[in-house]
């Protein structure tokens, strides 16, 4: 089986973009890779963490991970700082790395805005680090959304130029999965942005620790226009909240637009808000309910990741060695 790698931040609660975007399909990829996940806590760090509130996140998305079917006898699930390797091949990248393909980085751009002078080094030279994530295990797959696709191609340039500038072939060229429809989730505020953990209102976004009435309640506000719900998915253009709401009620049910909208179209929002709220309540409920479980025993979590820490170090230790061998360090 190919080896997977991929890493979510360990900030703010997941929420349902998250979970559809990335948990859900991690869950589905198991059944035909070797995969590694991480909670990359050191790519967290790039914006100012309060250290308290870090080290619960990282207990609590650890519970999520586990309750929304993330298994640890056959999978690696660890945090990212518990792993040396990752460090140090990152700051090998950082000397492999040119400073033009940082430049031509949008993900950086589009954080550090007009202040990019005011953001942290770690957030700029980031990129470097995620390449240093994946190829510390010289996994072949990532599953990756649009917005990170760049990243995954500075990847493949930094394993040919390590390998064009030590005369060898030691790490593999990447393959990017690019998850299928429901990996972009927007604002149930604002159909015009990304649902996001770090919005500051929490009525943009299902969390996946939500109970059914905070679920209900968010749906019910959540925005929409005066228009009926179209019978055709081209009556959905320059509908964004509308678009949204059937996109997340199609992926959840595992339909189409098309089919969504010939059972809904010419309906108002209230029928379809109550299936949707229906759909919301039997994905998120049942996680939400075993993440509160799991958050009751942080010992046992703690040793969860500690135990896939152990074996995250028993892959990357030989390969980061025999890297830093390749460049010259003295052992």
């Amino acid at each position: 089986m190919q080896r997977l790698f991929s890493g979510i931040q360990p900030t703010g609660i997941p929420q349902l973009g998250n979970y559809l975007g990335a948990i859900r399909n991690w869950v589905a990829l198991q059944r035909d890779h070797e995969c590694i996940f991480c909670l990359v806590d050191m790519h967290a760090i790039t914006t100012w963490q309060e250290p308290a509130t870090l080290r619960q996140q990282t207990l609590a998305q650890t519970a999520v991970l586990l309750a929304s079917g993330i298994d640890v006898e056959r999978h690696i699930l660890f945090n990212q700082s518990a792993v040396s390797a990752h460090a140090r091949l990152g700051w090998i990248f950082n000397c492999v790395a040119r400073l033009g393909w940082l430049n031509r980085m949008t993900q950086f751009k589009d954080k550090a805005g007009k202040d990019r002078e005011k953001h942290s080094a770690g957030l700029y030279v980031y990129p470097d680090l995620m390449a240093a994530d994946i190829l510390a295990y010289k996994a072949t797959v990532v599953p990756v959304g649009d917005d990170q696709k760049q990243h995954l191609e500075l990847t493949n340039d930094i394993a040919q130029k390590f390998n064009h500038d030590y005369g060898t072939e030691f790490f593999p060229q990447v393959e990017a999965l690019i998850p299928p429809q429901g990996a972009r989730i927007m604002s149930l505020r604002d159909g015009g942005k990304k649902m996001s953990k770090s919005d500051p209102s929490a009525q943009s976004r299902i969390e996946m620790t939500d109970d059914a009435d905070a679920i209900a309640s968010k749906i019910r506000r959540a925005k929409t226009d005066s228009e009926p719900l179209p019978s055709e998915e081209a009556g959905l253009e320059n509908r964004p909240e509308a678009r949204n709401l059937v996109t997340i009620y199609a992926t959840l049910s595992g339909r189409t637009v098309a089919q969504v909208l010939s059972e809904f179209g010419g309906q108002g929002f209230g029928p379809f808000k109550e299936a949707l709220t229906a759909v919301l309540v039997g994905t998120v409920a049942p996680i939400a309910a075993e993440t509160e479980r799991l958050l009751r025993e942080p010992g046992f979590l703690c040793d969860t990741l500690r135990a896939g820490a152990s074996r995250a170090r028993t892959i990357a230790e030989p390969i980061v060695s025999e890297a830093e061998a390749l460049i010259g360090f003295l052992k």
